[in-house]
């Protein structure tokens, strides 16, 4: 793990990945190569009127050798944090610290992984998915992604993209409140872990390992069921949470 550093960022673009989530594009104002670990996150210092406010946020796309990262920003109302990131406009300079974080995984690693998001937690597993299908990784890779409704798919095209190039990368959405014609998985995340590990056991690829992100609640929820139901050791079962 690296030291982190403190850094100058400049906000380079922002869009919409979804009607509540803001994504931007930054880099170091330095020119310098931004070197992470797949996972990683960092501390934006916010300049409020009020203050500074430190957020932090996990790194959205794998590391790549240039000074260039993105952060996904769910807009959280009457959040003066949100609302300033989401606001923020092309060329606007904050101070970050980071990397910084012990939720990650090798580009390399030869073992089996179940990726489990809600929400923004999706962002550190991306960078970890596109990480190992860039170190040409043909390991199995699942990501069981739940959100309430199909708008709120982060990345969803990209990662549809990336699984149709890539027969080791398997997608598992599940939504919790889905709309009439939603064909695919629905209820949390917690019910499809079982059924999903075993079939990625049964694939003779060695003993999964498991990482799960998102909000306390169903981080929680997870690990229990993995370790205490499932009997996985907690070397294979690694987590972090959001609030």
């Amino acid at each position: 793990m690296r030291i982190p550093e403190t850094f100058e960022t400049r906000v380079e673009s922002s869009y919409d990945l979804a009607p509540s989530v803001r994504g931007l594009v930054l880099a170091r104002a330095d020119g310098e190569p931004l070197a992470f670990d797949p996972g990683q996150w960092v501390n934006l210092v916010l300049p409020l009127p009020g203050g500074e406010i430190r957020r932090a946020y996990s790194i959205a796309s794998p590391p790549s050798g240039s000074p260039r990262f993105e952060l996904a920003v769910t807009r959280v109302t009457d959040g003066p944090g949100s609302g300033f990131l989401c606001n923020a406009e092309p060329g606007t300079v904050l101070r970050a610290i980071g990397p910084q974080g012990f939720f990650t995984r090798k580009p390399e690693d030869p073992a089996p992984a179940l990726f489990v998001a809600t929400g923004t937690g999706v962002t550190p597993l991306r960078s970890m998915i596109r990480a190992a299908l860039a170190d040409g990784a043909t390991v199995p890779l699942w990501l069981l992604f739940g959100v309430r409704r199909e708008e709120d798919l982060l990345y969803r095209d990209e990662l549809e993209s990336l699984a149709r190039e890539h027969p080791n990368l398997a997608l598992h959405f599940t939504l919790s409140q889905p709309e009439e014609g939603w064909t695919g998985r629905r209820g949390y995340v917690q019910l499809h872990i079982p059924e999903l590990l075993a079939q990625l056991a049964a694939m003779g690829h060695g003993e999964p390992h498991i990482y799960v992100c998102g909000l306390e609640k169903m981080v929680k929820s997870v690990r229990n069921l993995a370790r205490k139901e499932l009997g996985m050791p907690r070397e294979r079962v690694h987590s972090e949470r959001y609030d």
